[in-house]
């Protein structure tokens, strides 16, 4: 787990330890990009203790957007021990489909308020 906190702090999306310490910031939906560094994000906020769900960040998401790919020339090669089974298996799905990563903000408002339920 620790093999990727020394990468994880690189970029901007790495304010775990800030978040983790806000008291109202304990149970969260984590909506990150889908590449290696969103689950390295994902998996340190669960090790600083946070309950952090993963929102649009699964295959189903991955695969009905691949005309939005993206290559992720730096993927994080890290151990996340933290991340649940269908997590990982995306994670490992980007990696086999060449480093790929599929940034949130391409994926339209419709498809990802619908997933979510919102009206």
């Amino acid at each position: 787990m620790e093999a990727a906190s020394s990468r994880q702090c690189t970029r901007g999306g790495h304010r775990v330890d800030l978040v983790a310490r806000l008291p109202w910031a304990q149970t969260v939906t984590y909506w990150g990009d889908l590449d290696s560094h969103g689950f390295a994000i994902l998996n340190r906020l669960r090790s600083r203790g946070v309950d952090a769900t993963s929102a649009l960040m699964d295959m189903d998401t991955l695969f009905d957007h691949r005309d939005l790919w993206g290559i992720d020339p730096d993927p994080n090669v890290g151990v996340f021990e933290l991340l649940t089974p269908d997590e990982r298996a995306t994670l490992q799905s980007l990696s086999a489909e060449g480093n790929i990563r599929l940034e949130q903000e391409r994926i339209p408002w419709s498809f990802a308020l619908a997933r979510l339920g919102v009206r």
